[in-house]
């Protein structure tokens, strides 16, 4: 309804108008009750122009072509019908407005010619008659011309809307043909030597096995270690040829990744404060791929060490911190590696922060945190 208001005001105008003309016009008859009443009908029929137009538009022809005939207000009778013109010709019903159009003037101009006086010169009711023929071909070819140009503007908002489309497509696409590039290369660069050494340590433990021998806990570490690689590579390679991600891990596995680095001969506690929540994913695998991450480093660079794992939960944000009382130091330089700039890529990805720094007492202490509040 307030778009249709602009239109019911006009209507109010132009019958204030027309009403005023017939009072002031010399040649024009009183003005009567019915009248009004033609008025009347001429606003409310351009108040609901915009969703009914050719029923407005027959309704103010037929009501102004009436007050002419029985007023005489002169050429602003043609105003209502000119305005309904426009709109029913911008919305597209071209017939009924040409067909309305000469209605109108066929009307305006039988009446002139049958009250006009006998001294009155024909060349005025010609004059007249074509001044409202172009007027009314002007709002003819004004809301043809609106037409197009809105036709127009639709096909270039569409065709706006389908090359975006088509470029969004095309980055999927290269963006799949990527992952699959990379999943080949994952595949071929790592599978071979994973699988050698998984088998290899396979064999090693079935003989000694087999000759009565407990196989030492270095090589049943392995053998685990080398297991679980392969299954995560074999996850992350079906997340890099499908669109959709697979089963990813997260902090409930921590307690495995504990496992399997006191497999390896590093002692490690696992310690988790505040009430355990539902996580989105990529903060839950970032958390545990900073564990993961952390623990590997501890095994390697460490030495003979003890870790600590420690998850905080708090209601704005994730803590997760792994400690160790290796070989590290504050006066011996530490130079980041792969590990520790994916690792801070991770963290600072989702808005967190990353501290990786030795302690004071010896040990590495590696700190990332995960805002929780919203998404990043």
């Amino acid at each position: 309804m307030r778009r249709d208001l602009p239109y019911a005001l006009s209507g109010l105008a132009l019958g204030g108008l027309l009403l005023g003309n017939a009072a002031l016009a010399p040649d024009a008859a009183p003005v009567r009750v019915v009248d009004v009443f033609l008025v009347l009908a001429m606003a409310a029929a351009l108040a609901v122009c915009r969703r009914h137009p050719v029923v407005a538009l027959g309704v103010v022809t037929a009501a102004m072509l009436a007050l002419h005939v029985r007023v005489h207000p002169g050429v602003s009778a043609a105003f209502p019908v000119l305005g309904v013109a426009y709109v029913a010709a911008w919305r597209g019903h071209r017939s009924a407005t040409v067909s309305a159009s000469l209605v109108f003037l066929g009307g305006f101009l039988a009446r002139d010619i049958s009250v006009a006086p006998a001294d009155r010169p024909g060349q005025l009711i010609v004059e007249r008659t074509a001044l409202l023929l172009g007027w009314f071909v002007a709002a003819n070819v004004a809301g043809l011309v609106a037409r197009q140009r809105r036709a127009y503007l639709e096909q270039v908002e569409q065709r706006a809307i389908e090359a975006e489309r088509t470029r969004e497509e095309m980055a999927l696409r290269r963006a799949g043909e990527e992952r699959l590039r990379i999943a080949r290369d994952l595949h071929d660069s790592l599978t071979h030597s994973i699988s050698v050494i998984k088998v290899q340590a396979g064999i090693a433990v079935h003989l000694a096995r087999k000759h009565g021998e407990e196989p030492s806990a270095t090589l049943l570490a392995i053998q685990e270690a080398s297991g679980a690689a392969m299954r995560e590579l074999r996850t992350t390679l079906d997340v890099l040829r499908s669109p959709t991600d697979g089963d990813p891990v997260g902090l409930a596995r921590v307690d495995e990744l504990a496992e399997r680095t006191r497999a390896a001969g590093v002692p490690v506690q696992v310690t988790v404060t505040g009430r355990p929540r539902d996580l989105p994913a990529e903060v839950d695998q970032a958390g545990y791929r900073v564990v993961q991450e952390a623990l590997t480093n501890v095994a390697r660079h460490a030495g003979p060490a003890t870790a600590q794992i420690l998850v905080e939960y708090a209601p704005a944000q994730l803590t997760v911190s792994v400690a160790d009382d290796g070989q590290a130091s504050p006066d011996r330089t530490t130079t980041p590696g792969v590990g520790l700039r994916g690792m801070r890529e991770r963290v600072t990805g989702l808005g967190g922060t990353l501290r990786a720094a030795a302690r004071d007492d010896h040990g590495f202490t590696v700190r990332a945190t995960f805002p929780l509040d919203g998404p990043p």
